[in-house]
């Protein structure tokens, strides 16, 4: 599959800042490039990515992509806003002489707990500091296109140019094959649990450039504010930074890559949430069995309240998945009478949490607000995917830059 990147020949040093063109063109450049240098030689080690980040069109793209996202403020107290009144210009010309010069030090983040839609769980997330926020989206920036070189097309979450529908349309083609018997489950805790030694050791498996290395580090020992205590573990990528969907998927790609496809069956996985597309329930067993040992030996394992065998047929209990219910059905109309398909629709769990969130943003306490800015809101969460409108998926503020509760 041709990659989101890989148009015109460029290189690396062509794609400079001061190429002709927006910001955003050198930028999109600059990641074609890297692109198609990683495509071309899967054993290449990239040695010279320090300078990329802190080029002041990254850090300019960086910038736009944190201010649309939104999100609150970190330990600092410091918002969009503030930026903003500061100067950006200003902001972004500190953070690249911090950078070029190897000062930078992130802030904690600060940890607060947000609640799982239908559950009565509470996931935690993250909300580094603006600055810091930045530096992490010109890190991704620079580093998504090489790994996107070497991601496999059975992982679906938070890549260019898929979605989860794709990973729905892999179900609904698997099952018209005749793979109906599905292991779902999800990773326990994974955004907290990947351990960072062996993280490394998969980013290192790309890159050698030892000051980005260092950059990596330092953003994952930076640590965690939680009511005043600042706790710096030894695992987990804190989930809230624009960074940490990048670096889960490179250390999951050690799952992908690794899979039998052939002997247990095709495996879909959106970030940490996995189904696997059975012939049998013998193969369905022995493709549990061999992913609790991959995980296992990835310092993983599946989440046990989620992790089941499901048999699809006419009639049956069907299962839950990126926030659709996805159910083998009989057509309806006289031509279709003869078919059997899996159909999907949005998840009870996924309709209370749009009916939750709109309830929310169209309370009596909220009647002083005005009419567009409600209107706007609702319209914002509709397209982040927190209404049935859109795919019924989790919300965005699960891994969105410092969204708050």
């Amino acid at each position: 599959m041709r990659g989101v990147w890989e148009e015109g020949p460029v290189s690396a040093d062509q794609a400079s800042s001061t190429a002709s063109g927006s910001r955003m063109d050198s930028v999109r450049a600059l990641q074609h490039a890297l692109y198609r240098s990683a495509k071309a030689d899967p054993g290449r080690r990239f040695h010279a990515l320090r300078d990329k980040i802190y080029r002041r069109d990254v850090l300019w793209r960086a910038w736009v992509a944190v201010r649309r996202n939104g999100g609150a403020a970190g330990i600092d107290g410091t918002t969009l806003a503030d930026v903003e009144e500061y100067g950006v210009e200003r902001l972004l010309d500190e953070v690249a002489e911090e950078l070029k010069g190897g000062r930078w030090q992130p802030l904690p983040a600060r940890r607060v707990l947000i609640p799982k839609p239908g559950t009565s769980e509470q996931r935690p997330l993250s909300i580094p500091s603006v600055r810091d926020r930045v530096v992490q989206a010109a890190v991704k920036i620079v580093l998504e296109p090489i790994f996107e070189a070497d991601f496999l097309p059975c992982s679906f979450g938070f890549r260019p140019r898929r979605s989860a529908h794709d990973a729905l349309q892999v179900l609904v083609d698997e099952s018209w094959q005749g793979s109906r018997w599905v292991v779902e489950t999800d990773i326990a805790n994974c955004f907290t649990a990947i351990p960072h030694e062996k993280l490394m050791q998969a980013v290192e498996e790309r890159v050698s450039d030892q000051a980005v290395l260092k950059l990596l580090r330092v953003m994952l020992r930076a640590g965690v504010m939680q009511e005043g205590t600042v706790r710096r573990e030894v695992s987990g990528t804190p989930q809230g930074g624009p960074v940490s969907p990048l670096l889960c998927n490179v250390y999951l790609h050690r799952l992908d890559r690794v899979w039998n496809t052939a002997e247990h069956g095709v495996l879909v996985r959106y970030c940490d949430d996995l189904v696997v597309m059975c012939q049998s329930r013998e193969q369905a067993e022995a493709a549990l069995a061999a992913l609790t040992v991959l995980l296992g030996d990835l310092g993983l394992e599946p989440k046990a309240a989620k992790t089941r065998i499901v048999h699809l047929v006419e009639g049956g209990q069907g299962l839950d998945f990126l926030g659709f219910h996805n159910r083998l059905v009989r057509g309806r109309t006289p031509r279709s009478a003869h078919l059997v398909f899996l159909a999907r629709w949005p998840a009870r769990r996924a309709v209370q949490h749009a009916r939750d969130r709109i309830r929310s943003l169209t309370a009596r306490s909220r009647l002083l607000v005005p009419v567009e800015q409600i209107v706007e809101e609702l319209t914002c969460s509709c397209a982040d995917g927190q209404g049935i409108s859109d795919m019924g998926t989790q919300p965005c503020c699960s891994v969105r830059s410092g969204t708050t509760p």
